[in-house]
């Protein structure tokens, strides 16, 4: 053998020396401006996915740890491939450019065997590929090097079953190499280390390329710092695929024998090292690109629902989807009634009540709703007329765990209405338009969207509460008509809640509703009740309504009031939660139309209601049948009912509830408790100023903090 044919050996020694000094020596910025006299890419464009595709899979599977088990990939991976490889006009690329693709692979083993400079060689790789995109030189010059590298790991992994690989095989001294496969394990882990950084970069760079028609320009921040890095991290990229190939062709050239000449693996891991820094930052900047096109998509959306809703439509369905799914890929709803999915059409031309809320709506809420969703599916004349949706809200930052996946199929399981399928159909700019747009905070709301798309009222909930079916269709004139039919009696305060007194109520009978967590005031006053109607004479009936929070202590009075025969109580807490949440939904429903002021009986009276709640006594409303008698804090109608002796003459002149009046209204005037109301913060809608419901003066506005250490406490208020 001649003795001037160059020693592999010896040529690759020099490329890792020369490699070595560039790492040492080299200026990332000199290397940079040299590159970018390389590069005048012309006006074509070439989609490199199916062609990164390829050789992704070509380099995935050349490996080492594959030659003992042999595979191609399972069937569904072989599909996958297909159908990226087949895309319309891939073929015509690849014929396009399989002719570059096997001149740079000639010319990389050629330079690789001569033993030419690392970064001359990537030089003259850059000039050979000077009319092409960043993405596509890398891109091709991967592929030239999956060629190469490709073959040699198929002559590896069949070489032992099929005769004319074995043949090709010998002559690339394969058998001896993979004898010797334990020491050269650590090399070849290394350049696919290599390799895998390489890919990396290179999808990423590709991925960046993608982002141009996204919402996102050349001039915004972060695409335009990532794109300065771009020429540097490709530099890099083909640096290191010269690397890798001239590791294989010194294999090929010298076998085993370079095993004991060579031991410089960590070359290859600082290359990698290197490249997989660039990959960091570039991976980083891409985050914050979607970040900005996720931003202006969203802000773009937003956008389009505010317009969806200020346009006429010819049916919901446009409005629908808009909410719930847009897409026609899935059925989105499922019906409560069958448990099956169902699309959305469904709901076309219908009333839809969008049940809004969290997963922590309660037993109380969802068994109200069903009371009163069951109750228009008997009567027929209300049959079908409208349809309920939960909408579940759930923050998309925080990650979905299997408690809240078990916990929204507890929920959903238990309502007979339709529901969305899962929370994460539901769009984030959606979120953001009910908080926004229909001030849903945490309480659950009830949007109601008419057989056109119009919403007629952004928060029927109250309506639900207060009136039920018969608050249909839901909207706004609907609730003024319904106030403009109500007085201030004691149907207004129990409807639904209780038939027992609708009862009482016909036979005209006394009444006492009353409420409070003191037991002491409690057994005073009923004791006190009965014994002042005894003396009247008058048939006289009590019930206990608890408070609107303090919900354990409550259950501990009802238990004391049921043991020692004090008066009547509502067994079920349900109720209870009913009768206050009527009431607080009365003042709601006044404050939505900005008359909560308003000097109407009804009003005034649910104002003071609600403020006795919060005072540490009891309070109680007389009715004689529907008619109230009076309304009075817990210390003035306990003080009235002791001084029964100081008015009793009056009775047989002014009727017993007169008389009870017009005493009671003598000590109240005397001296009048305080008043103070609460609106909980995610209630929606909070009043700017209220006049106290005693004096009529502008009350005092502050902003309190409280827990009631217990399952019924309010969350965090603003108190007047």
């Amino acid at each position: 053998m001649s003795s001037s044919k160059p020693n592999p050996v010896s040529s690759l020694q020099q490329l890792i020396k020369g490699d070595r000094s560039m790492f040492m020596a080299s200026d990332d910025k000199s290397m940079l401006n040299q590159i970018l006299t390389t590069h005048s890419p012309d006006e074509r464009e070439v989609d490199v996915k199916p062609l990164l595709h390829l050789l992704e899979d070509i380099l995935q599977h050349s490996h080492p740890a594959t030659t003992d088990t042999i595979t191609l990939g399972n069937q569904k991976h072989a599909e996958n491939l297909d159908e990226k490889t087949h895309e319309a006009g891939f073929a015509v690329v690849l014929e396009a450019l399989s002719c570059i693709i096997d001149r740079i692979s000639c010319e990389i083993q050629c330079k690789c065997m001569s033993g030419s400079d690392v970064h001359q060689t990537t030089i003259s790789l850059f000039e050979q590929l000077s009319d092409f995109t960043w993405d596509a030189k890398l891109v091709l010059i991967l592929a030239a090097f999956a060629l190469n590298y490709g073959e040699f790991w198929l002559l590896a992994q069949i070489y032992t079953t099929n005769q004319l690989a074995k043949s090709m095989a010998v002559l690339k001294q394969l058998p001896v190499i993979l004898e010797h496969s334990g020491p050269l394990r650590p090399r070849f882990e290394a350049i696919n280390n290599l390799i895998n950084a390489i890919l990396d970069v290179t999808k990423c760079i590709v991925e960046f390329k993608d982002l141009r028609s996204l919402y996102i320009t050349q001039d915004q921040m972060a695409f335009s710092a990532a794109m300065a890095h771009v020429p540097t991290a490709v530099y890099w990229s083909v640096r290191g695929v010269v690397a890798c190939a001239a590791e294989i062709t010194s294999l090929t050239s010298m076998g085993h024998e370079y095993v004991a000449l060579n031991t410089e693996t960590w070359e290859l891991l600082s290359l990698a090292h290197k490249i997989n820094s660039r990959f960091e930052h570039l991976k980083k900047q891409l985050a914050l690109c979607y970040q900005y096109i996720d931003e202006r998509r969203n802000l773009k959306y937003y956008d389009v629902l505010k317009n969806i809703f200020d346009t006429i439509h010819v049916d919901n369905m446009k409005v629908l989807r808009a909410l719930i799914y847009q897409n026609d890929d899935l059925q989105p709803l499922l019906d409560g009634s069958t448990k099956k999915r169902v699309n959305i059409d469904t709901l076309r031309r219908k009333n839809v009540l969008l049940l809004i809320s969290g997963l922590d709506i309660t037993h109380e809420e969802l068994s109200i709703l069903k009371l009163i969703h069951n109750e228009s599916r008997v009567e027929t004349r209300l049959e079908r007329r409208y349809e309920v949706v939960w909408v579940p809200i759930v923050d998309h930052n925080i990650s979905w765990s299997d408690s809240m996946q078990q916990g929204f199929e507890s929920l959903q399981s238990t309502m007979p209405w339709y529901s969305v399928h899962h929370p994460s159909l539901i769009d984030k700019e959606v979120i953001k338009f009910v908080k926004d747009v229909w001030n849903f905070r945490n309480k659950p709301i009830l949007v109601v969207i008419d057989p056109q798309g119009r919403v007629v009222n952004p928060n029927a909930i109250h309506l639900m509460w207060i009136w039920g079916n018969n608050a249909f269709p839901f909207t706004s004139m609907r609730e003024q008509a319904l106030w403009r039919e109500e007085v201030w009696r004691l149907e207004l305060l129990v409807n639904g809640v209780d038939p027992v007194i609708f009862e009482w109520i016909r036979e005209d009978k006394y009444i006492f509703l009353y409420g409070g967590d003191d037991m002491d005031w409690i057994r005073k006053f009923t004791t006190e009740a009965r014994t002042v109607t005894r003396a009247a004479q008058i048939p006289l009936e009590m019930v206990y309504v608890g408070k609107s929070n303090k919900r354990e202590q409550v259950r501990q009075s009802k238990a004391n009031i049921t043991a020692e025969k004090l008066s009547s109580t509502w067994l079920d807490l349900t109720k209870i939660w009913w009768f206050w949440t009527r009431l607080e939904s009365m003042l709601c429903s006044k404050i939505q139309h900005g008359r909560v002021d308003d000097q109407d009986p009804v009003t005034r009276e649910i104002k003071k209601i609600l403020s006795y709640d919060r005072s540490s006594n009891g309070w109680a409303v007389l009715t004689k049948g529907s008619t109230v008698v009076l309304n009075g804090h817990g210390s003035t109608v306990l003080h009235c009912l002791g001084q029964y002796d100081l008015w009793k003459e009056q009775v047989p002149v002014k009727g017993f509830d007169g008389a009870f009046k017009d005493h009671h209204g003598m000590i109240h005037g005397a001296s009048p408790p305080c008043c103070r109301l609460e609106f909980a913060t995610d209630m929606g809608l909070i009043p700017e100023s209220l006049k106290c419901p005693e004096c009529l003066r502008l009350m005092e506005k502050s902003v309190t903090f409280f827990c009631c250490h217990d399952e019924g406490a309010l969350t965090p208020s603003t108190r007047y």
